[in-house]
């Protein structure tokens, strides 16, 4: 019997080719039919190594092309590259063997003026940015475990179907609400806006959709378009719940991207982003049954610990009791002897306290009899009679007042001196100074 296998591959006509050959071939056969080719698209995903090579494609409304261009073309000063740049390349089709992919080597290159969806698309971002649209500060966390999610896009858009696929694998437990609306198309941006009021006013009225995914698939900048529209991005902002937007590729970007909380850079990756998988959530789940597995264990070990340090600390009732017993009775003892020192202390003390008590009156008499001859002494001291003795008198007027001085004197006036062993009368002959 003939399989289909070997109806399309005779056994007689079998060559096997290598993977490196196979490639050369191809390369070799691009060679010969088509380099050198020139080819006019739209600049994308511009990036320079530090070789000073380039690396970016060209696209247009039908494709992309991966391309290269070398540190010696890429020294050219008349070029400013950049995403966006619409340019013509002349340079030779290639196969590059490590990935297997086609590029184009460029080997010159000049500028065919900017797109105008690119020019208006600056221009829009400009008056969008200057609105407040792309703050970050307005931007909210997504939750890390939504309960419902909405979708915005489009029923035939094979977006949906990567989305509700990976929402199936990640998280079918959870219910998944999609709002249709074109997403390419003159109409597209009023029917999107239309479509997104529709989920937030579900979202307002049922809690349903606590994250919002609005997608659509790659394409070119005119496909997209509908996702650069002011109305849309205002409405963007007027979200009650945490938008993911994952629109086109990676290398595609939209201001609907820019606005929304969270940007995907495909429609996969938005449902990835917008919740953890099953998996993910069962080894975090397991981790934590693991945690508190192991906590609940130590605790109770440490708790049986202290239960039989308690239990030996504790023992038999009896002994317990006993032991305290002792301890009252030595308690007790100790107790009776230090009342017995202190009653014996204090009957020495009551006997010696009547010669204690003779004993510190005599000191006090003797230091009270010893301070009264000291003052006695001071006393003397100031005696005037003492004064007298030495030879002095004292005078007095004729009324007793103490002559101090000859100014309190008069001639012929009688005044009284009193001596040691008496005193005489006097009369003032003259004065003196």
């Amino acid at each position: 019997m003939m399989t289909e296998s070997n109806r399309l591959w005779p056994a007689s006509e079998r060559p096997v080719w290598g993977v490196g050959a196979l490639l050369n071939a191809l390369a070799d056969t691009l060679q010969a039919r088509f380099n050198p080719v020139r080819v006019r698209g739209e600049v994308s995903g511009f990036s320079r190594a530090a070789s000073g090579h380039c690396y970016f494609s060209l696209k247009d409304a039908q494709g992309q092309l991966r391309c290269a261009l070398f540190r010696r073309a890429a020294m050219h000063p008349s070029m400013d590259w950049r995403d966006g740049l619409l340019v013509e390349v002349a340079g030779r089709l290639d196969v590059y063997g490590p990935r297997g992919e086609l590029q184009l080597i460029v080997e010159a290159a000049q500028g065919a003026g900017q797109g105008d969806l690119f020019e208006q698309f600056m221009r829009l971002k400009g008056v969008l940015e200057a609105e407040g649209c792309f703050d970050p500060t307005r931007k909210r966390p997504q939750p890390a475990y939504p309960a419902s999610i909405a979708v915005v896009t489009s029923l035939d858009a094979a977006a949906l179907r990567d989305v509700a696929t990976t929402l199936r694998r990640r998280v079918p437990h959870l219910p998944v609400r999609v709002f249709p609306s074109p997403v390419q198309g003159e109409a597209a941006p009023a029917a999107l806006c239309d479509a997104l009021e529709r989920a937030y006013r579900s979202y307002r009225e049922t809690g349903q959709g606590e994250v919002l995914l609005l997608v659509r698939g790659g394409g070119s900048l005119e496909d997209l378009w509908a996702f650069n529209s002011p109305l849309l991005v205002r409405k963007i902002m007027e979200a009650p719940m945490p938008v993911i937007c994952g629109v086109g590729h990676e290398t595609d970007f939209t201001l609907a991207d820019l606005t929304a909380d969270v940007r995907a850079p495909t429609p996969t990756a938005a449902a990835e982003l917008c919740a953890p998988s099953r998996e993910s959530q069962h080894q975090a789940l397991e981790a934590m049954q693991r945690l508190l597995s192991h906590r609940t264990q130590r605790q109770w070990s440490q708790q049986a610990q202290r239960i039989d340090r308690l239990a030996a600390q504790l023992g038999r009732p009896m002994e317990r009791l006993s032991r305290e017993r002792e301890r009252f009775w030595v308690f007790a003892h100790r107790m009776q002897q230090a009342l017995q020192r202190r009653s014996d202390h204090g009957a020495l003390r009551l006997q010696q306290w009547p010669a204690d008590f003779h004993a510190a009156g005599q000191r006090h008499l003797k230091r009270q009899h010893d301070h009264l001859a000291h003052m006695e002494a001071r006393l003397r001291l100031l005696d005037p009679m003492q004064v007298l003795q030495r030879g002095y008198a004292l005078l007095t007027d004729e009324y007793g007042h103490a002559v101090t001085s000859v100014r309190q004197l008069t001639p012929s006036q009688h005044v009284v001196a009193q001596l040691a062993d008496g005193q005489a009368d006097l009369t003032v002959k003259s004065l003196g100074v």
